[in-house]
């Protein structure tokens, strides 16, 4: 689903994931859904760190964040917020795909140089901006990070 939440109406015989399915099979008027956020932490383009280079930290420390980053996941999922969540390779290992020209070209490397990339991130379902904020401060809190918080478009009536 490109765009986060909205109004409107589900086509017959189609199953929503955010309403379920139409039992009916007949469109009908759907409740307001509540909006996604994406809540993303940035990562220093020098450092591109990786799993592989969190072994490196020390083991307490590594401990600490991996189990706060699950602490958190785990609240996340259990209060029904949680869309999805993942972690990204670093930007070296990029390829862009242009279509902007007469053919498509496939070039190594991001689409933008940049001193931060997004590393990790979640799509979160909650209420309100508030209340996506809320989460935003929990993650920044477990992972001694700093996140930014943006909600998806809605589709336009």
């Amino acid at each position: 689903m490109p765009f986060g939440g909205g109004w409107g109406q589900q086509e017959a015989g189609t199953t929503d994931p955010r309403t379920g399915p139409d039992p009916a099979g007949s469109p009908k008027e759907r409740e307001p859904i509540m909006p996604q956020y994406f809540l993303t932490m940035p990562h220093d383009s020098a450092d591109e760190p990786t799993m592989e280079s969190m072994q490196e930290m020390d083991p307490a420390e590594l401990e600490a964040v991996l189990a706060a980053a699950n602490a958190l996941n785990t609240e996340l999922q259990e209060s029904g917020a949680l869309v999805h969540a993942g972690g990204l390779h670093p930007p070296s290992t990029a390829v862009t795909v242009d279509g902007t020209g007469a053919e498509v070209k496939r070039t190594p490397g991001p689409f933008v140089e940049a001193a931060e990339y997004v590393g990790g991130f979640w799509i979160i379902d909650v209420q309100d901006e508030e209340a996506a904020l809320g989460w935003a401060e929990k993650c920044a809190t477990a992972l001694k990070a700093r996140i930014e918080v943006r909600a998806f478009q809605e589709v336009p009536e």
